[in-house]
């Protein structure tokens, strides 16, 4: 059974940090493209950023210099280093991956990040 679990999210003061992980189990991760999207309220859920199997890295213009995403193969990790938070930054964050082998989609359950100014 596929599974992505997010974990770390919180409540930061404006240009604090944290750092989200998603931990993905079953036959996913290897090989696949593995993103961060976030959803705020009222608003369409956006990529965040996006980091290949061989990992290159995408950003939203948005979290350019501020984000990093990196992820631990072995461990089956991601992680999204998350610096500078803006209020704006508030939003359910979600991982996301795609199956090779069949073009599945999985998202995770979303872990809240609220950003206090």
């Amino acid at each position: 059974q596929v599974q992505l679990v997010e974990s770390g999210g919180g409540l930061m003061q404006a240009g604090g940090s944290l750092r989200l992980s998603c931990a993905a189990s079953g036959s996913i991760f290897s090989g696949s493209t593995v993103d961060w999207y976030r959803q705020a309220p009222g608003k369409q859920r956006e990529l965040v950023a996006a980091i290949t199997s061989a990992g290159s890295t995408n950003y939203a213009d948005s979290v350019k210099g501020r984000f990093t995403i990196s992820r631990d193969n072995a461990k089956k990790m991601v992680f999204l280093q998350m610096n500078g938070l803006k209020p704006e930054d508030t939003a359910v964050y979600y991982c996301h991956a795609v199956r090779r082998v069949d073009g599945r989609s999985y998202w995770g359950q979303g872990t809240q990040v609220t950003v206090s100014s």
